[in-house]
């Protein structure tokens, strides 16, 4: 069963094209990747799902229910929840009180909400790092803090844009595991990711884009040969190569 669906999604600013009609859905209990060159117009897609920007034409769809057009505050209380590739935390607060502003989205007191943050901050590895300032984490604590903040908003669906940008293969790796786990415990995911091996790691389906367009849709396996795929990232000799290499 489809969670989310994007149909014929568009976006276009004074005459230049960021996405051009997308097609692609997000099976609920799945984790979906959508990669694509810089530039290719992914965190734009991830923009107009998440109510911050407005779509020129195309609809989305979450749980049948058409929220084309929706702001992001719907968009969250909805189920959806997003990262940013920049990571501010709220300044001059501590980790655990920049997770209570996201569990108070569905709890009615502070005390429950900053139980709920706590339980949150434990199950991803940063509950010793709770009264500390948020300002002060170094950059992979502040990547887990950015998940932190959005699960505290108890999401259906969570949409994380490169999380694992600027870490380690280590810290990149630990992160994937906590996917792992969140997604064994049924939540769905959708993220955009330039870490290639993580990506073949965790994804179930694979959404690539280039120049705006989808280009190919399917299992790691499948996205891995083929030619366009190879094509948008190393160039045509290589995409000859990959065909050859198929025969």
């Amino acid at each position: 069963m489809s969670l989310l669906e994007v149909r014929g999604l568009t976006k276009v600013y004074s005459g230049l094209t960021a996405v051009s009609a997308v097609d692609f859905s997000v099976q609920e209990g799945s984790i979906t990747a959508l990669i694509g060159p810089n530039g290719a117009g992914k965190t734009t897609c991830f923009n107009l799902i998440a109510g911050a920007t407005r779509c020129t034409a195309g609809q989305v769809l979450f749980d049948g229910q058409d929220i084309t057009g929706q702001t992001p505050e719907q968009a969250c209380e909805r189920g959806i929840a997003r990262t940013f590739q920049i990571v501010r935390p709220l300044a001059g607060m501590s980790v655990l009180e920049n997770v209570v502003v996201g569990a108070l989205l569905r709890e009615h007191s502070v005390a429950t909400a900053e139980r709920q943050a706590m339980a949150v901050l434990e199950r991803i590895g940063l509950g010793a790092k709770a009264h500390a300032s948020a300002s002060a984490l170094a950059l992979p604590e502040r990547k887990l803090l950015e998940l932190a903040k959005a699960l505290a908003t108890r999401p259906r669906l969570l949409m994380l844009d490169e999380v694992m940008a600027g870490l380690r293969p280590t810290e990149a790796d630990g992160i994937a595991q906590v996917l792992r786990d969140l997604n064994g415990e049924g939540l769905t995911i959708l993220l955009i990711e330039h870490v290639m091996r993580v990506v073949m790691a965790v994804a179930q389906t694979i959404v690539v884009l280039h120049h705006g367009e989808k280009i190919a849709e399917g299992e790691p396996g499948q996205i891995a040969h083929n030619p366009k795929v190879i094509e948008c990232y190393f160039g045509g000799g290589a995409a000859h190569l990959a065909v050859k290499a198929a025969r």
